[in-house]
């Protein structure tokens, strides 16, 4: 089996994780907001050649508040706005519907983090994703990724003692990315 095959990537949920979580829906390209901790953390892991994929739920798509057309403006803006911190995402992975569509893609399901193991020839067991809230510690779980749940989003640290916080425990848990930095690059060190 190749390098390629087996090396490990970091995934993350997008809002709350690398933008401010918004009360409702980033809408438009100028209601992003970065959390530069998480721009400087992306930037370490880009320098090390780890791959950076977001997966990420935008049911607004599905409640018609924006197009998939204006998602794509919006990953556009992230990725100016890394830039501007030596970071870079390597690929967007999104589920545009809702909970009502049944699709296998809508986190918690592991849809998304399993097409972009399949299509970036990634080793999900080598793998961590960090996300918000417990829909992603599911995801990642159900994948076969360690995960990490930060509260720089949906999740706040009052909030950690709810039946499904507790249902649903992360392998590890930080203020933010760059407050879980040095975990997950031991967890990726250490799956070498």
């Amino acid at each position: 089996m190749s390098e390629k095959t087996t090396r490990p990537a970091l995934f993350l949920d997008r809002d709350g994780v690398i933008n401010v979580d918004p009360v409702e829906f980033v809408t438009k390209p100028e209601e992003l907001h970065l959390l530069p901790c998480s721009a400087e953390a992306i930037a370490r892991f880009n320098a090390l050649g780890v791959p950076v994929i977001v997966c990420s739920n935008q049911s607004g798509v599905a409640k018609g508040l924006y197009t998939l057309e204006v998602l794509e403006q919006i990953s556009e803006r992230l990725q100016q706005m890394l830039s501007q911190y030596g970071a870079h995402i390597d690929a967007f992975y999104y589920c545009p519907h809702d909970d009502a569509d049944g699709c296998d893609c809508r986190k918690p399901k592991p849809g998304l983090l399993l097409r972009a193991a399949r299509e970036h020839a990634i080793a999900l067991e080598k793998s961590v994703f960090v996300g918000d809230s417990w829909r992603d510690i599911i995801a990642g779980r159900t994948a076969g990724v360690k995960t990490v749940l930060v509260l720089s989003g949906h999740v706040k640290p009052e909030m950690l003692d709810l039946p499904e916080m507790q249902n649903h425990p992360p392998d590890h848990i930080a203020p933010d990315l760059k407050g879980a930095m040095e975990w997950i690059l031991h967890q990726l060190n250490s799956s070498e």
